[in-house]
Formats: C-alpha cells, sequence, structure tokens
C-alpha cells in the first residue's frame, strides 16, 4: 500500500495484525457501502417509498446495539475468539441479504450483518490501540480504516455494473461470501494481545456472570466523565454524518443525473480521499494531538456538507471529496480515542458503548431526516437544516476530552480499584 512508503517503524507482529484487520474490515466497508450506492435500486426491487428510506436504515444501523454484548464478551474471554466469531457472523448474513424478499426480510437480515460488522470494527481499532506503540498507535487505527475504505472502492466497481449483473444489487450482496476464503489465514495470523493476556492473569475470579458484568460496573465508576464526554461530543456528529454520507449515491442519481457507471467513477477517482483521510488522521493526530486536529475536522466538514446538498456542477465532486476526507479523518481519531481513553479490563466494552451512541446519534439524524424530508420535500434542504446541531461536537472535545497522543494506555487511563 502506497502509505507504508513513509510509515512509521513497526514490528512483524503488528504489520500481520494489520494486515488481517485491514482485510475484515475491506469487507465490511464492502457490505456497508452496498447500501448507499444501491438504494435506488434496492428500493425498486423491494417497493420501499422515499420516505421509508431513513426509517429502514434506522433499523439496520441499530444492529449496533445487540453488538455490545460481543464487545463486552471479549473483555472476558479475548479479543481474537470473538473477532473470528464477527468475521463468520457477518459473512452468513451478508450473503442471505441477497435471498431477501420483502422489505421486513431485507431489514432484518442486514440488521444481523451489522451486528458482526460493528463488533469486528470496534474489535479491530482495540486490537490495534493493545498492539501498537504510543507513538504509532494513531496511524495503525488510520491504516486499518484507510483498507476499510478500500471496500467502498470494491463495491463501486461492482455497482458500476448493477444493471448488467445476473441478479443485480442481489449479486453485490452474494459476493460477500469473499470472507469465508480468508478465515484460514485469520485464525492463523491473528493471536491474542499481550494487553489482554496480562490483564486475564491478574483477574481474581473464574470467568462467571459477575465477571462478565464487571466491565460494565467499570464503565460507569472508573471513568464517567470521559464517557460523558465522549458521548456528548460523538452524538452530534454521527447525526448529522451518517445521515449526509448515506444520501450522496442518491443525491447524486437523482438530483445531478448521475448514472451508476457515473457514481462508480466519481467514487474511484475523487473517493481517493477517503482512504488518505484516514491515514492522516493517524498521522497528524499522532503529531499535533487528537483533539485540535478532530476540531479542524469537524468545522471543515460542516462546511462540505452544506457545499454539496447546495452546490451544482463541479462544486458537487469537490464539496464530497472535502466531505468523505474530514469524515473518515474525524471517525479515524473518534475510534482512537474510544480505545484510548478506558483502561484493559473494559476497553472493548467502552468501544462498544462509543459505537452504540453513535449509532443512535445515526438512527435519530436519520429519522428526522425523514420528517424535515416531508416537510421540505428535498433531501438537500433535509440535511442543510440539520447543520444546526454541529457547533456541539467542536465545544465539548475543546473543554471536556483529554488529549492522548504519543502517551501509554496505562498512563493515559489506569486501573482503578472500585468496589
Amino acid at each position: 500500500m502506497p502509505w507504508h512508503r513513509h510509515a512509521p517503524p513497526t514490528n512483524k507482529r503488528q504489520q500481520r495484525v494489520l494486515g488481517v484487520l485491514g482485510a475484515a474490515n475491506l469487507v465490511d466497508n464492502y457490505d456497508v457501502a452496498i447500501l448507499g450506492l444501491a438504494l435506488p435500486q434496492i428500493q425498486a426491487g423491494l417497493h420501499i417509498l422515499d420516505d421509508q428510506v431513513g426509517a429502514v436504515s434506522a433499523v439496520i444501523r441499530l444492529g449496533v446495539i445487540p453488538a455490545l454484548i460481543v464487545t463486552a464478551l471479549a473483555d472476558g474471554i479475548g479479543r481474537r475468539r470473538l473477532l473470528l466469531v464477527t468475521i463468520l457472523g457477518f459473512t452468513l448474513f451478508t450473503a442471505l441479504t441477497s435471498l431477501a424478499q420483502t422489505a421486513t426480510q431485507f431489514m432484518g437480515l442486514q440488521f444481523l450483518a451489522r451486528v458482526f460488522i460493528a463488533a469486528e470494527g470496534i474489535l479491530a481499532v482495540v486490537v490495534i490501540a493493545e498492539v501498537f506503540d504510543a507513538r504509532n498507535r494513531g496511524w495503525g487505527i488510520g491504516v486499518v480504516g484507510a483498507m476499510g475504505t478500500l471496500g467502498h472502492g470494491v463495491a463501486s466497481i461492482v455497482f458500476a455494473a448493477v444493471n448488467i449483473l445476473p441478479f443485480g444489487w442481489r449479486s453485490m450482496y452474494l459476493l460477500g461470501v469473499a470472507p469465508l476464503l480468508l478465515l484460514a489465514w485469520f485464525r492463523r495470523s491473528l493471536e491474542e494481545t499481550h494487553r489482554f493476556q496480562q490483564h486475564r492473569l491478574t483477574r481474581a475470579h473464574a470467568y462467571d456472570l459477575n465477571e462478565a458484568l464487571r466491565p460494565f460496573r467499570n464503565l460507569v465508576r472508573m471513568y464517567p466523565g470521559r464517557l460523558l464526554a465522549m458521548g456528548g461530543a460523538l452524538f452530534p456528529v454521527a447525526f448529522l454524518f451518517e445521515t449526509s454520507s448515506f444520501f450522496v449515491p442518491k443525491t447524486l442519481q437523482q438530483v445531478h443525473g448521475y448514472t451508476p457507471a457515473h457514481v462508480a467513477a466519481l467514487y474511484l477517482s475523487v473517493g481517493v480521499v477517503a482512504p488518505i483521510g484516514n491515514v492522516f488522521a493517524g498521522l497528524l493526530g499522532d503529531r499535533f494531538g487528537r483533539k485540535w486536529v478532530m476540531i479542524a475536522g469537524l468545522i471543515l466538514n460542516a462546511i462540505a456538507v452544506w457545499l454539496f446538498y447546495n452546490g451544482s456542477g463541479a462544486l458537487v465532486p469537490i464539496g464530497w471529496a472535502l466531505m468523505i476526507f474530514t469524515l473518515t479523518l474525524v471517525l479515524v481519531l473518534f475510534q482512537a480515542l474510544g480505545a484510548e481513553l478506558f483502561p484493559t479490563s473494559y476497553r472493548s466494552t467502552a468501544s462498544g458503548v462509543r459505537a452504540v451512541v453513535g449509532t443512535l446519534g445515526a438512527a435519530l439524524g436519520l429519522v428526522v431526516e425523514g420528517v424535515l424530508y416531508a416537510r421540505f420535500g428535498s433531501h438537500s434542504a433535509a440535511i442543510t437544516a440539520m447543520l444546526v446541531v454541529m457547533p456541539i461536537a467542536p465545544l465539548v472535545t475543546a473543554f471536556f476530552l483529554p488529549e492522548t497522543a504519543s502517551r501509554e494506555l496505562e498512563e493515559i487511563s489506569p486501573e482503578k480499584d472500585v468496589p
């Protein structure tokens, strides 16, 4: 990959972990990208009305909530075992989605796929945070995110032929069985993290129901202020980010007259800024600090959303390029903070809670967009109106979140004895 040319020093184990988790993240994002890209085709095939799209998408995204159970289990029985389970789970339900005959079946199968996709993404960030050194932790998380965006590129290539594929959008989901071919490699290459192994040795009791609930108790007793600040910053971001990115392909096709091939060409050309945004987020965050890079990204993203949904001609791809660059940048830094701010004993659980907060914000955003669409009669006008919430996130980030860059995890969040 081109970003390895000027990469910070890494050892063989870190490189192997990066390859395994990056490949899994690529396939995850391939599945996620299909819904946005092929939305008009899925709507036509399953008879989903325009004012129902937001609600259907919101329900699918709520699959992140039960994913919290999987991530909490990873704090008890290990990261590696649960990662392998998530890979099998999202492969199965992605393939089954191709057989959906009704909107309800589609929504249910995608909800279940999202449970495992979300859990895999959360655990990948936790493993990178625990395996990489303080000086290159942000870069590692950024690279995994960058490899994930390649899944959107693969989906774009397949989507270019959606109108000539034998089963249309269903064929795109059927191709999601690819991870099964990689499972043997995943099992052989993925090891348990040293930090979790050390934590397991210090555990005084056998793993039972009480121990399974301990991460949740620690979550609210050790660093409750950090949890509230993280949620307060992330919720308004997810409220706008998910909605503004979800309606991009639909807006391109129905407002600006792009064909599926044009959309794919745009994703494969201008869309190259997405992996760049991931890697830059890690590099800049490691060098200048997570907080201020995140604040700059939030402000620029609000400008980009307004430009994309209110511009025309050349302003459309320019606005979209800036939008996805800043979106990926900010999300990588939120992922890094979500893993760094909490101790090993409940790091996966805390990352799962972060994802749930983001999902609730995204789900509310999609529902609100549907209400505003009914009032304004335009997705562009509805999303522009939603920009009113954006000042909240940079203010909370600036005043309530600590800086974590270039600090060891044990220094940022030491374990505390709690009753």
